[in-house]
């Protein structure tokens, strides 16, 4: 039996926490927060309740198998999973609407060919199988087995572009797959759409980035019953069950180092913890400029080459029920110098004091900016075109920006999920750092952002400390 810490108490970090435990280890993480769930949050006010950080849940099968390998009780009897349908409603510049449903490829090009003419639909459906050739091409080394040592391979964008004249640029970003390849304005904000829900700028993202609509489109959108906080609640307490032991408002200062591997943390106030192996599921950018990982290593660590984004978040307490035809999921496309907002209107009676009343959370993600009130202002008017009488319905509103998101998890952007292409720029950390003995879990490391892509890097963790050079990767 190994003694594992681990720091921080994130999704990625418990679900490699609650699998080493059942493989026999003696494990401890040390949060220097209060809670855990990294940046699944939960806000609540006046009996209103409110996700700040996913709303919902992509490739639930992760923590379906995150549960069956840790314990009795499978997934579904310890949180309430619905898939939403429809999956979203699309509201465009020029006023277009068009539900999407869930998880049907023949429903959406139906739904699209109706909403947007003829041949819509035709042109997004090639355009997914085209991203379902890069989705098999990656799914392996970019989601299910441990980053390979030469990562050269992945720096190829595995998307196949169509082929453009022989005076054209090649495509090389997302941005240009929508508009060479969906022709219709429309089809190309809804390709962007997807992206920025996962804080990717399609202006900038690879060409690769396709398969985070392809994802979603294929494996559903699913809700989890009183907002996705439940889910790392249903963690936590598969952790403790396993016995994994939390330390909450502990800051680690400090990777110890013993011949030449990680052998424990140092602690604020002098504390020093002795360990096998140490698990980091903080941000790795602040695990490498808190200086908390080796002072000498300082470039080891892969800096992304892309601007960082970020979430804002207004949670609004509205007086009056949910109206007839309002659905889960509205995405609001940029519309007249107005920002693209996801509105989520879970019709949830654990979010709300009563069925007189509505919890809706508005989201965005952009570029960091010094002014987050003039954009929440922004923000609002864009939702105005998805809630029927918003201001007069308004009791009060919270902001949440990429300021409370850096004093929860100790960064401010969103981490994008791993893409590739692009020479490797949105590449991760991997999982096993350059120090002997120490391993990096969570949104920051390989596969990347996004709750799916968190519970996969705890299995790789601990599929690589439990087997060692030997783990191939998820089965």
């Amino acid at each position: 039996m190994a003694r594992i810490v681990v720091i921080g108490a994130g999704l990625g970090a418990m679900a490699a926490g609650a699998r080493l435990a059942v493989a026999g280890h003696r494990v401890t993480v040390y949060e220097s927060g209060s809670t855990y769930g990294g940046g699944v949050r939960r806000y609540a006010r006046d009996g209103f309740g409110f996700d700040t950080g996913p709303g919902l849940l992509h490739l639930p099968a992760v923590y379906r198998d995150l549960f069956v390998k840790t314990g009795k009780q499978p997934l579904e009897e310890c949180v309430r999973l619905t898939q939403v349908d429809p999956a979203s409603r699309h509201l465009f510049a020029d006023g277009t609407t068009v539900d999407l449903p869930n998880a049907s490829r023949a429903g959406t090009v139906a739904a699209l060919d109706a909403a947007l003419g003829a041949g819509a639909g035709a042109r997004w459906g090639d355009f997914l199988t085209r991203a379902r050739e890069a989705w098999d091409r990656t799914r392996r080394p970019l989601l299910e087995e441990p980053q390979p040592a030469d990562p050269a391979p992945l720096a190829k964008d595995p998307y196949p572009a169509l082929k453009a004249g022989l005076l054209r640029r090649p495509t090389t970003t997302l941005a240009q797959v929508g508009a060479r390849e969906l022709a219709d304005p429309r089809l190309a904000a809804l390709l962007d759409g997807y992206a920025w829900s996962y804080g990717v700028d399609p202006a900038t993202a690879p060409a690769s980035a396709a398969v985070l609509p392809y994802l979603e489109q294929t494996f559903g959108s699913w809700y989890v019953g009183g907002g996705i906080r439940a889910l790392a609640d249903a963690v936590y307490e598969r952790c403790l069950q396993r016995r994994v032991e939390f330390v909450f408002d502990t800051e680690v200062t400090d990777v110890l180092v013993e011949g030449g591997r990680a052998a424990g943390l140092a602690l604020a106030g002098g504390t020093r913890v002795t360990a096998d192996h140490v698990v980091a599921g903080a941000p790795v950018p602040m695990l490498y400029l808190e200086r908390i990982v080796g002072r000498e290593r300082q470039d080891e660590w892969p800096r992304h080459q892309r601007p960082g984004t970020g979430r804002v978040t207004l949670c609004l307490a509205l007086r009056g029920a949910r109206e007839s035809g309002a659905v889960h999921r509205t995405v609001a496309h940029a519309a007249d110098g107005l920002p693209m907002v996801t509105v989520l209107r879970p019709d949830d009676p654990e979010l709300r004091p009563d069925a007189a009343h509505e919890s809706v959370t508005v989201t965005a993600t952009t570029e960091i900016l010094p002014d987050w009130t003039a954009f929440a202002g922004r923000m609002l008017e864009r939702a105005e075109a998805v809630i029927p009488g918003l201001r007069e319905r308004l009791l009060w509103q919270e902001l949440r920006t990429p300021d409370d998101t850096l004093l929860e998890t100790g960064a401010a952007e969103v981490p994008a999920p791993a893409l590739g292409g692009a020479g490797g720029r949105w590449l991760p950390a991997p999982n096993v750092s350059p120090l002997p003995g120490l391993y990096f879990t969570g949104g920051w490391s390989h596969p990347g952002g996004g709750l799916a892509h968190a519970g996969m890097s705890g299995a790789l963790v601990a599929g690589l400390i439990v087997e060692g050079a030997d783990f191939r990767g998820s089965q």
